[in-house]
């Protein structure tokens, strides 16, 4: 019985000297207020095109597929990319294998890149197949400023007309 008390008194104390040294663990009173991050104001350009929804040819497709994806302010400062999504919504024919009838069908590729331009595969791929009502999308563009900070860049997304 006397242990049991004793034991329970200790256990008492060394849960208030635990709760004690928790509640002066975090001093408010020396912690730096953070300063908010306002990122710059930027496009996203491949080639001359910039902006969503924006409408080229197949050969324009053909062509900045194989350019770097550019970041830049209105001063003209180039933004390094950290990564980015891509993916390509193609087009295609199925064939219903009961009745023989062919209809349109598309379908989306992707993947995330941290290197500009896409690999040589993606471009090579896009450049023989690419055809009018494609979308070739650039999304969740991470760019890094001087500071090293991390920020989104807008999306691109060309329409093959």
């Amino acid at each position: 019985m006397m242990l049991k008390k004793h034991t329970l008194k200790l256990t008492g104390i060394l849960l208030f000297a635990m709760a004690i040294q928790f509640a002066f663990a975090q001093n408010p009173s020396s912690s730096k207020p953070i300063a908010k991050f306002k990122p710059p104001v930027v496009k996203t350009y491949l080639g001359t095109s910039t902006g969503s929804g924006t409408v080229i040819t197949v050969d324009e497709g053909k062509k900045i597929i194989a350019l770097p994806l550019k970041v830049t302010d209105a001063k003209n400062n180039s933004y390094p990319i950290a990564s980015y999504q891509f993916s390509y919504k193609r087009r295609g024919i199925t064939e219903d294998d009961s009745t023989g009838k062919e209809s349109p069908q598309s379908d989306m590729v992707a993947a995330r890149f941290r290197d500009t331009p896409l690999s040589s595969i993606w471009v090579g791929t896009i450049q023989d197949e690419l055809h009018s009502g494609e979308e070739l999308y650039f999304f969740d563009i991470v760019v890094r400023d001087p500071q090293g900070k991390l920020f989104f860049a807008p999306e691109l997304k060309l329409v093959i007309q």
